[in-house]
């Protein structure tokens, strides 16, 4: 039952007493509304607080990256017999030429894990990261793909997995929401990639700036009021929600309820996110390291800094985007692969930074931090120098968050067109994140239109290999 449906069940039996008893009960909320997004105890003893999701919208070439195929460089330019390829593509026939990396790789710190030269600074940072070269997901094309990424459905309206986490755990901080997505684009799913769908609208994440626009100007739309004095928004914000009140006391509506609740969010943002969204406070060395003043990694070291900010005020899922408004991802590239190089230098410096960061300000020990596409590429060529979208196998890396660390799980093929050991669906990875959380991927559900829905619908499993 939920809670508005219990507050009308209280008001229309025993004269009302049992909604005067809940009132009392819950002092200090409005006609017995809790705040939705106060911190709420896990199932179990967790291992992480948040998740900070470093998404390369595209699909990033693992065989380019961190997944290295000696078998692949030997075997460049053979024709090798491919099955499940996209048809629509390549047409009928199956036989493709293997294209070897463009980047040379070498191994990197104690644990030894191979990184291409696309990502050096990354690769310094490899005994503190959790590869998962095993991954497969639905869907071929970026939409179903990137859907499926954070909703766990290619194509019906589903609840993100940052609305699933501040529904489980709620926040850290109720100044703030608990789920902020960092520049997203409006494209291969738009604001359904960061959308509550049916939960409670309270869940939705909260967009700062878009993709597409400078990292310099991204903020919350509308958070300052420079028209009004503060004084006299807080008379009118205090008058505007006695009316909501009064008129929720008088019939029990679950959308006035989240309007108040996403009101009294709002106003008390802008108390404090301008100072947290506000990088100016930040040394001239933090900058630095972040790559911030720097033609290709100003953008995303704002980001990622924004990012490092926001967990260390308690934001519980914050999502960095790697991405653009056009018909092609950032990373999608079908032909000039060598292009790749221009996104890895976009990215490597400030992705590095924030781990380093996180670490040295003793965060990254309860913050996952996933770095990853919607899917890889192929180990085939199409045309001269392009590759096409790989689902069957690819690779992610975790960090921190209780994963473990300078460890390489699973693998695919010996040229990376499949997964063939340990393999791990994108079910999987969600449902193994959400324990790290402290929570139950079967029991975190929600009833909506007859039934019980959860971020994994009726699969995933809880990886244990890649605990600490």
């Amino acid at each position: 039952m939920m809670c508005s449906d219990r507050r009308q069940f209280l008001k229309t039996t025993g004269c009302g007493f049992g909604s005067l008893a809940l009132n009392a009960m819950l002092s200090g909320t409005a006609q017995g509304n809790s705040n939705p997004l106060a911190p709420q105890p896990p199932l179990f003893p967790a291992r992480a607080k948040r998740i900070i999701f470093l998404f390369m919208s595209g699909g990033p070439s693992h065989v380019d990256s961190f997944d290295y195929k000696p078998d692949l460089i030997k075997s460049n330019g053979k024709g090798f017999d491919f099955v499940g390829v996209r048809k629509t593509t390549f047409g009928k026939k199956s036989e493709r030429k293997l294209l070897k990396p463009l980047w040379d790789f070498k191994q990197y710190g104690e644990s030894g894990q191979w990184v291409s030269e696309l990502f050096p600074h990354i690769g310094k940072h490899v005994d503190d990261l959790c590869f998962i070269h095993s991954m497969h997901t639905e869907g071929v094309a970026h939409g179903p793909s990137t859907l499926f990424l954070h909703t766990g459905a290619t194509n019906l309206v589903r609840p993100s997995m940052g609305s699933w986490v501040t529904y489980g755990l709620g926040t850290e901080n109720e100044n703030l929401p608990g789920f902020v997505t960092i520049m997203p684009s409006s494209s291969k799913g738009g604001p359904r990639n960061y959308s509550n769908a049916f939960l409670p609208a309270i869940h939705q994440g909260t967009s700062v700036g878009r993709a597409g626009l400078p990292a310099s100007k991204a903020t919350i739309r509308n958070l300052n009021n420079t028209h009004l004095p503060h004084d006299v928004q807080s008379r009118q914000f205090n008058f505007l929600q006695e009316l909501n009140r009064q008129q929720a006391g008088i019939k029990s509506d679950r959308n006035l309820d989240a309007a108040i609740e996403s009101f009294d969010l709002a106003f008390r943002m802008q108390m404090n996110a301008p100072d947290i969204l506000d990088l100016s406070d930040e040394s001239k060395s933090t900058k630095e390291m972040y790559g911030i003043g720097e033609n290709s990694t100003d953008t995303y070291g704002r980001q990622c800094l924004m990012a490092r900010r926001l967990a260390e005020s308690g934001v519980r899922f914050i999502q960095v985007n790697y991405a653009d408004e056009s018909v092609n991802p950032k990373w999608d590239q079908h032909s000039n692969m060598p292009k790749h190089k221009v996104h890895a230098e976009a990215t490597d410096q400030p992705v590095a930074a924030l781990l380093q960061d996180l670490k040295q300000r003793g965060l990254l020990e309860d913050t996952i931090v996933w770095w990853g596409g919607e899917f890889g590429r192929t180990p085939f060529s199409q045309g001269k120098d392009g590759r096409d979208h790989n689902p069957r196998g690819f690779t992610t890396w975790l960090a921190g968050g209780g994963t473990k660390p300078g460890y390489a799980h699973g693998a695919t093929d010996e040229i990376g067109h499949e997964a063939v050991s340990g393999r791990l669906h994108m079910h999987d990875l969600h449902a193994t994140m959400l324990h790290l959380l402290g929570l139950d991927h079967e029991r975190l559900t929600y009833n909506y239109a007859g039934r019980d829905f959860r971020l994994t619908d009726v699969f995933g499993k809880v990886e244990s290999k890649l605990f600490a």
